[in-house]
C-alpha cells in the first residue's frame, strides 16, 4: 500500500488500485494514536509531537481493517473508467449525474444540454483527447465563475472586504484558499459538486479575508453568512475523494 503525505490527509493506494483519503489531526490531549471510521469517512487522531513516520506506520498496521470498513460505507474510491474519444460515458455535474457524448462537427466545443454535455470534435481525431480534456477544463471553470460573481455580488457587501482575484484550477487535496494577495483559489473540480458545496468553499476563504485563522471567531463569521456550512463541509468530505478523482480522469494533464 503506498502513501502520499500532503495538508491534513493522508492518502493511501491500495493494491487493488483503489484509493484511501485519511483525514489526519494532532490532538492536545490524545495519549494513543487512534483511527476511527464513520460515514464522513476515516480519521486519525494522535499525540502532538508524534512523528509522520510513526502515524504511517500505524495506518500501515491497520490496513485491511481500514480498508474493509471503508468499503463497507462505500467511501472507497474505485478506479474510474478512462475518458475514450467516442466513447459515451458518465459524470457528476453540478451535484447531479450527467452524461457525456460525442459528435462530429466543423470545430471544437462542447454544448451543454438538459441530459448532460456533447464534445463536438472535427475529425481527423488526432489530439481528440487533449482537446476534449481541454474542452472540458474550460466549461467547469465558465461554471463556477458563474456563480461565483454571482454570489460575490451578495456577500462583499455583507463583508466589507473583496478578494482581489480569483483563480480556479485543479487542486491535490484542498478545496480552496487565500493568498497573501487575497487572492481566492478554487479547485477545478468543485463544477462537479452541488453549487451549496461551491458556495461553502467560497464564503470559507471569503472570511479569511477577515480572519487568517480557524478560530472560533472565523466559524462564527462563516456560520453568520451561511448558516448550513457544517452540512456542505460534511458532504465534501464524503464525496471529495470521488470528485477529485473524477476530475482527474476528465481534465488529467490539462496545464494548471
Amino acid at each position: 500500500m503506498a502513501q502520499h503525505l500532503e495538508g491534513d490527509w493522508l492518502e493511501l493506494a491500495t493494491a487493488g488500485g483503489n484509493t484511501i483519503r485519511v483525514l489526519k489531526a494532532a490532538h492536545p490531549r490524545a495519549r494513543r494514536l487512534r483511527l476511527t471510521v464513520t460515514p464522513k469517512g476515516a480519521r486519525v487522531t494522535y499525540p502532538d509531537g508524534t512523528h509522520p513516520a510513526q502515524v504511517s506506520a500505524f495506518l500501515r498496521h491497520h490496513a485491511d481493517w481500514l480498508e474493509q470498513k471503508l468499503d463497507e460505507l462505500n467511501l472507497i474510491v474505485k478506479p474510474l473508467p478512462p475518458l475514450r474519444v467516442g466513447h459515451a460515458t458518465t459524470l457528476p455535474l453540478r451535484g447531479e449525474v450527467a452524461t457525456l457524448d460525442w459528435a462530429d462537427g466543423a470545430y471544437p466545443k462542447i454544448e451543454a444540454h438538459a441530459e448532460g454535455l456533447t464534445l463536438v470534435l472535427p475529425r481527423p481525431h488526432t489530439r481528440a483527447l487533449p482537446v476534449a480534456r481541454g474542452l472540458l477544463a474550460s466549461h467547469f471553470e465558465s461554471l463556477i465563475r458563474r456563480d461565483v460573481s454571482r454570489w460575490l455580488a451578495f456577500y462583499v457587501p455583507q463583508l466589507g472586504l473583496a478578494p482581489t482575484a480569483l483563480k480556479v484550477r485543479p487542486m491535490k487535496s484542498l478545496w480552496g484558499s487565500l493568498d497573501t494577495r487575497d487572492r481566492i483559489n478554487l479547485d477545478l473540480a468543485l463544477a462537479l459538486a452541488p453549487p451549496a458545496a461551491l458556495r461553502y468553499v467560497l464564503v470559507h476563504e471569503l472570511c479569511h479575508l477577515k480572519v487568517r485563522s480557524h478560530a472560533p471567531r472565523f466559524w462564527a463569521q462563516v456560520g453568520q453568512l451561511l448558516p448550513d456550512w457544517r452540512e456542505q463541509r460534511d458532504w465534501l468530505r464524503v464525496n471529495g475523494a470521488t470528485l477529485k478523482a473524477e476530475l482527474d480522469r476528465l481534465v488529467a494533464d490539462v496545464a494548471d
